[in-house]
Formats: C-alpha cells, structure tokens, sequence
C-alpha cells in the first residue's frame, strides 16, 4: 500500500487533532473515558483515508493518549475497530452514514464488549459483560454525528473534495 505525502500529512494532522482535542470532552465509563473526538476523527479517517490507514489514526491517537497519561489501554480496541468498520462499510456504500454506523457498531457494541475483558486482566476492572456498551455507544454516536458533520462543511469545501474523493454522497 502506497500512502501519498499529502495523506500522511493529513493523518498526521488528524492524530495531532485527536491526542490534543480528545481529553477536553469525555465520557466517564469507570476505568475508562470515551471521547467523541476520536469517534469523529475515526469517521472522517475512514472516509478520507480508507480502513487501514484509519486504523493507523486510531492506534497513533491511542497510543499518544497513552504515553501523556491521558488515556486507557480501552483506548486502543474501541478506536481501532471503530475506524476499521468506519473505512470499511464507508468503501463498500459511498455514505457518510455508512462510516458513522461502522463507528457506532464498531467502537459502540464490538470494541465495547472486547473492552471488557481488557478491563478485567490489564486494569483489574470487575465489571459486567455489558458495562461500557452504554458509554461507548453514546460517546461514538455524538462523535458520528460530529464527523458527520465536519464531513458535511468539508465537502462543500472545493480544495476540501480532493480530500475525500470524486465520489459524491448521495444521502444521508
């Protein structure tokens, strides 16, 4: 896979915006916290970038939140599977919407419910099967909407649609 200078700079750019903006609004789910930064940020990567290289946002982003301490290895499950769902079904549909359900489903129910064995062997958490379903999911929801909305001003933008490809969006 070939990746462009002018698309690494754009994900370089997106990780700078996700590690920076991501602690200042969060979702407390016990030992972790759920940012609608990242879901945004993982929408419009799978949008612009495609699945692998949003994943590569998500884990940078992740990972970055990690080493300044202002993270959770729960970071890094959500935030990857959700960019990849996000990318994928964006490819496969050609709307906006479909990257946002990739997130939801993704970051929501999948990366939730592998959060929680994660939670219970490398940060001692007991807690239920179902317990961060509920904060992942309200947190990816606001942050889809979010992407969904930042897409929306970005593709009315001229300079902007090379970003996100030839392809127009048809609906919602």
């Amino acid at each position: 896979m070939k990746i462009s200078v002018q698309t690494l700079t754009l994900m370089a750019m997106l990780v700078a915006i996700g590690t920076i903006c991501s602690h200042l609004f969060y979702i407390p789910a016990g030992v972790a916290k759920a940012f609608p930064v990242q879901h945004a940020i993982n929408v419009m990567a799978g949008v612009m970038f495609g699945p692998i290289p949003a994943v590569i946002v998500a884990f940078s982003i992740g990972l970055l939140r990690n080493l300044f301490g202002i993270g959770s290895l729960l970071a890094f499950p959500g935030g990857m599977i959700g960019a990849f769902l996000a990318g994928y079904l964006y490819q496969k549909g050609r709307k906006y919407t479909f990257a946002i359900i990739g997130e939801w489903v993704g970051t929501g129910i999948i990366g939730a419910t592998i959060a929680v064995p994660i939670a219970s062997i490398f940060l001692g958490s007991k807690t239920g099967a179902f317990f961060f379903i509920t904060p992942f999911l309200v947190s990816s929801l606001v942050g889809g909407v979010i992407g969904w909305v930042v897409l929306r001003i970005l593709h009315k933008n001229a300079a902007a649609k090379n970003w996100l490809g030839s392809n127009e969006e048809k609906s919602l």
